[in-house]
């Protein structure tokens, strides 16, 4: 497990044995795990973000993006 990303709304955190990157949105209590293509897509999309741009606004709003719809609630028990 690798912290690849953290900011005020959100935590990327790698997972290379699964191949696998778990996205948390603190502000909206939502967490999306993606494996395999997903996660290669995903690793591309964030590749693809030009570096001169990469800023955590830049960075929070994709991540905003890319877990609406498919993100789950964090329920606790």
């Amino acid at each position: 497990m690798n912290l690849v990303y953290n900011s005020e709304h959100f935590t990327v955190v790698a997972y290379p044995a699964w191949q696998g990157f778990e996205l948390v949105d603190k502000e909206n209590g939502r967490m999306l795990f993606l494996h395999g293509a997903e996660a290669s897509c995903f690793r591309a999309a964030i590749d693809g973000i030009p570096e001169a741009t990469r800023d955590v606004e830049t960075i929070d709003a994709f991540l905003d993006d890319y877990c609406a719809g498919t993100a789950q609630p964090i329920v606790l028990h």
